[in-house]
């Protein structure tokens, strides 16, 4: 059967323009810049991911080097680094030099893990200039303020006249900077920075008037070492679409633009999403990790959760007695295990995005338990008034014969013939466990966080595969200290 005929206008542009690409190289390498002008940076890179890998390079070289290096940044990192590494270092050079700083570095570290050498030898073709700016960002960790920052930013002292800022920001404009240009950071006469205004700002002011009569003097910033965390929510709290980083004598060393926090918090979320699911943070596309490494990645979590499902199996086995006696506990052992499982998950979830967010600190805790107390409680009521409820429903329509279609309908949860007591037992046993189990998974789901923050982890850490294996066992222990109790006498 032949494939359904499709819209051209319905594929992705570059699956069109990759074979028309891959003819140019072969023809006429040369006309590949006009060809493709109006094509926007992104496309190109995605036209990139397409072509056989050792003809990027050509590709690449037919481009003017400023369009080469905005292809470049739109590329996936790791093909990034490995197209760089099949390029002489100076022509790596030639296209790394006309990227924003940030991107620069980035790119160069990337490198360095495939090559170190050939990192070092990229980075000594680069002008000075551009080579003593990449050294600085290279010095600070990739996750911090500093490893996030461009140093391409305006500035100017607080007693220039508008005139002259403008002037000072028409200028780098002229000179080729395409970053953190929509801020203009104030200086006092020690270099400090002393105030930021928007380029909006700037062009509505009067004639004549200082950058200081018109700057706002109080400047959100971050030190170097700060947590790309904390400048996500900086830049999010506060709407910003630049945040300056600043040494600890207060001089403007940097600026994080908007489109690298929205990068920051992607990077974020799918690491936190990824550890709720029980699993090591990948650090690289799907498509794009190894499967040895993905392997890795998953397995050591997934043998844990194995081993602590264990502990289960041996609760079982030390309630096995009380299950011989009475059997009838048993047809509910996935209902307790679920439940205390799905209210723990829910616990922690909730708390994990509450401190990620900072509307909870470690300090909070008591406050949390306070609440998720009587939340658990309740939450463990509703449910066991429902379990309680489906038992003595079935017990009842046991009872009283009802058939629908022929078929019966309900069941009997009595032990013994003739007794009447046990089903109603049995109903209050689960619906009091579903009480303690609820209750218990919904504070250990929402202490956790808590106590992995304390100790220095992520608390995304605490996912939900790991609170439930915990509840597992000890919702077992609950389900059948409470049927000891309550059937003691009657059924046991």
């Amino acid at each position: 059967m032949a494939p359904p005929q499709r819209n051209p206008e319905d594929l992705p542009v570059a699956a069109l323009v990759a074979p028309d690409i891959l003819a140019l190289l072969e023809e006429s390498p040369s006309d590949i810049a006009a060809e493709t002008e109006e094509m926007h940076p992104a496309d190109l890179a995605d036209v990139v991911e397409l072509l056989p890998e050792e003809r990027v390079p050509l590709f690449l070289s037919a481009l003017p080097r400023e369009r080469a290096a905005d292809v470049l940044e739109y590329l996936n990192e790791e093909l990034r680094a490995q197209i760089l590494e099949q390029m002489s270092a100076r022509q790596a050079a030639e296209i790394v030099t006309e990227m924003t700083p940030d991107d620069r570095a980035d790119t160069l570290e990337e490198l360095s893990e495939l090559s170190e050498e050939h990192a070092e030898e990229v980075l000594s073709e680069i002008p000075s200039e551009a080579r003593r700016e990449t050294e600085q960002l290279l010095r600070f960790d990739p996750d911090t303020a500093g490893g996030l920052m461009t140093t391409e930013f305006v500035s100017v002292p607080e007693m220039t006249t508008v005139e002259d800022a403008l002037d000072r920001v028409r200028a780098l404009a002229r000179s080729g900077r395409r970053e953190a240009m929509y801020a203009i950071y104030a200086t006092d006469a020690a270099g400090r920075l002393a105030g930021v205004l928007s380029l909006r700002e700037l062009l509505a002011a009067q004639p004549g008037a200082k950058i200081s009569d018109i700057a706002w003097t109080e400047v959100v910033a971050l030190g170097p070492n700060a947590d790309r965390e904390e400048v996500a929510r900086l830049t999010s709290n506060y709407d910003l679409v630049a945040i300056p980083v600043v040494s600890e004598s207060g001089h403007l060393m940097g600026v994080i633009t908007v489109d690298d926090v929205i990068d920051v918090i992607q990077e974020e979320q799918t690491e936190d999403v990824q550890k709720l699911g029980g699993m090591e943070a990948l650090d690289e596309p799907y498509m794009q990790i190894g499967f040895w490494r993905m392997i890795r990645k998953r397995a050591g979590w997934l043998c844990a959760l194995f081993i602590g499902e264990m502990f289960t199996a041996t609760a079982l086995g030390y309630f096995q007695g009380t299950i011989d006696r009475a059997t009838v506990l048993a047809l509910f052992l996935p209902l307790i295990i679920s439940s205390g499982g799905n209210s723990g998950s829910q616990g922690t979830s909730l708390m994990i995005r509450s401190l990620a967010l900072q509307e909870v600190g470690i300090r909070d805790w008591w406050r949390v338990a306070v609440r998720e107390l009587p939340a658990g409680l309740t939450l463990g009521l509703i449910l066991g008034v429902i379990g309680f409820g489906r038992i003595e429903l079935w017990q009842y329509l046991h009872n009283h014969s009802v058939h629908v279609f022929g078929m019966p309908l309900g069941m009997n949860y009595n032990q013994h013939p003739g007794t009447t007591l046990e089903a109603h037992l049995v109903a209050l046993t689960v619906g009091l466990a579903l009480i303690g189990v609820v209750t218990f998974g919904t504070m250990v789901g929402s202490m956790l966080p808590f106590l992995f923050r304390r100790m220095g982890f992520d608390p995304a850490s605490a996912s939900a595969p790991f609170v439930a294996t915990f509840v597992d066992v000890t919702g077992l222990i609950i389900y059948f200290t409470v049927a000891l109790i309550v059937l003691h006498g009657v059924v046991l």
